[in-house]
């Protein structure tokens, strides 16, 4: 094992965890609007409306995340033809597109574990059914969610590796780079890997501390 090439190369990994994190950030943030939306779309009266996320939710969990950046990738400068859109965009686009299905599932089965009888209180008291939902309904709806969250923003540094194809520099790009120039194969791997454990590990253990305040707040 040879990792002398640290000492000219850290930058590169640093760079690519930086990027990660961005990537990482800006699916779970805009995963999560999209999310949100998505599920009040499939909670609808309206059935083509439902329809509509429905379908949307199907394709994404049924397609590879690869094939999802691709359309990305070669649609959005079709759109929005003459412009310069960046890879990073094309990617935190792509990422964000596919959190959102994760998240729409994880939003819905949090509101169904949310005791029918909340939203009739709730209705009962003279909100209507839009106050009710991100008063009442939501907030505890959040505490049910928020490992399942946070196994989607982990899912989401991991993932956001793919996006590397498309030319974005995020970790494993750079990590590419750093093997072509070195002619070493599994060493610049090695250090990639233990960067994404370092992220991933605190990660979950910022997040196991979040969900023991949270059941502390409801004894008290």
């Amino acid at each position: 094992m040879n990792f002398s090439f640290l000492g000219t190369y850290y930058q590169f990994f640093l760079t690519g965890i930086y990027i990660t994190i961005i990537l990482a950030l800006i699916a779970v943030v805009l995963g999560s609007i999209l999310g949100v939306a998505l599920t009040l779309l499939r909670r609808s009266r309206f059935k083509t409306v439902k329809f509509i996320g429905d379908i949307y939710v199907e394709f994404i969990r049924g397609t590879p995340l690869l094939a999802q950046i691709y359309i990305i990738y070669i649609g959005v400068p079709a759109l929005f033809s003459g412009s310069d859109i960046p890879d990073l965009a094309v990617g935190a686009i792509a990422l964000s597109l596919n959190a959102a299905a994760y998240i729409s599932e994880t939003i819905r089965s949090g509101i169904e574990a949310v005791s029918k009888g909340q939203m009739e209180a709730a209705r009962s008291l003279g909100m209507n059914q839009r106050l009710a939902m991100f008063d009442i309904i939501m907030p505890q709806a959040f505490k049910n969610i928020l490992p399942a969250l946070g196994n989607q923003f982990i899912g989401s540094i991991k993932d956001s590796s793919i996006v590397s194809v498309i030319g974005v520099a995020e970790l494993m790009y750079k990590t590419t780079i750093v093997r072509g120039n070195t002619a070493l194969g599994l060493e610049p791997i090695l250090v990639a890997s233990f960067g994404y454990l370092v992220l991933t590990f605190t990660l979950s253990r910022l997040l196991g501390v979040v969900e023991r305040r949270l059941k502390t707040s409801d004894h008290r």
